[in-house]
């Protein structure tokens, strides 16, 4: 019983702090002065412990194949795995502002992205984090992935706190369908 009531406290205060990370409220894109993580955060925050995809050197050396998949949503930006693969509206084109807790729930694409099947390789590229590390992007936009998204075809970020959408080959967020669990964590 013990084992289960720490259990317990330690998925609730996990939770809670999900439910403090990224696109809390307000409107204003453009202020991240204040929210700039330490050093500390940022270490930790870039190695989640979840069961999302690597992120790591790998995605340095080689980088990801981003291709695209059609469901419901319509046709959107995967990895060469199945995972989906999101944007932060929150973001600006070519700066992400997804630091600290954030990074935690969704970790970035790393390094230098290859065009797949249904993507246009003129829109992938790269932006440089503020921690010096590079993600890959599409139209510009950084990408992402969400850490709840454990299987292929997952898409559980779609719609999180209407600032988290899967993007489609033209490199737009597409807004539809919000998935059923997506405001869970936050």
């Amino acid at each position: 019983m013990r084992v289960r009531t720490g259990l317990t406290t330690t998925a609730a205060v996990l939770a809670v702090g999900l439910l403090t990370a990224c696109g809390g409220g307000g409107n204003d894109a453009g202020s991240t002065a204040d929210e700039s993580p330490t050093a500390e955060e940022t270490t930790t925050a870039e190695a989640p412990t979840s069961e999302a995809p690597t992120t790591g050197t790998e995605g340095e050396a080689g980088g990801e194949t981003i291709e695209t998949t059609t469901t419901d949503l319509g046709t959107f930006l995967i990895d060469e795995e199945g995972m989906t693969l999101y944007l932060f509206t929150k973001d600006s084109p070519g700066k992400s502002v997804c630091e600290g807790e954030c990074l935690a729930a969704w970790p970035p694409v790393v390094g230098e992205a290859k065009a797949g099947d249904g993507v246009d390789a003129s829109l992938l590229g790269t932006i440089t984090r503020s921690d010096g590390s590079t993600q890959a992007s599409y139209n510009d936009w950084p990408l992402y992935y969400y850490t709840p998204d454990k299987a292929a075809g997952d898409v559980n970020g779609q719609g999180v706190n209407d600032v988290w959408w899967v993007i489609s080959p033209e490199g737009e967020a597409i807004m539809g369908a919000a998935s059923p669990t997506s405001m869970s964590l936050y």
